[in-house]
């Protein structure tokens, strides 16, 4: 359960980023809001990533830097389809999301915690059945 409670807070990091991201290239460089969400999902991706590596699954190396990052970011498409999905949504549909579309990214990102979770804690950081538990 820590390890879930660790994947929260760098879901935290990475609404902070991605709502700031998205709130800097909309507001900020008038970007359109739906492919301002691709950049900011990368960026904020990029955070947790660093936060998991570090703190959530701290010592669980299956990969090279490079191929460890490339496949996060595969595993968490799948939760970002959810996520852009909702955030898409409400988006459109919503007009106080259209004003803030930060609410649409605290959706979003609530909708896809699970499936990363799951992809991050099953595929990119998952222990060998030999390998001794730290």
């Amino acid at each position: 359960m820590s390890q879930f409670l660790l994947f929260c807070i760098g879901g935290v990091i990475g609404f902070i980023v991605d709502a700031g991201t998205l709130r800097l290239l909309v507001s900020g460089l008038q970007m359109d809001a739906y492919a301002a969400r691709l950049v900011s999902f990368l960026c904020a991706a990029t955070a947790t990533w660093l936060w998991n590596r570090h703190n959530t699954f701290r010592g669980t190396r299956r990969y090279g830097l490079f191929g460890e990052w490339a496949r996060y970011l595969l595993a968490m498409s799948g939760g970002f389809m959810v996520n852009y999905g909702a955030y898409a949504i409400l988006y459109t549909f919503v007009p106080l999301v259209r004003r803030y579309p930060e609410l649409g990214v605290a959706a979003g990102s609530a909708a896809g915690l699970v499936v990363n979770y799951v992809s991050s804690r099953w595929w990119i950081y998952r222990r060998d059945a030999k390998a001794p538990a730290e």
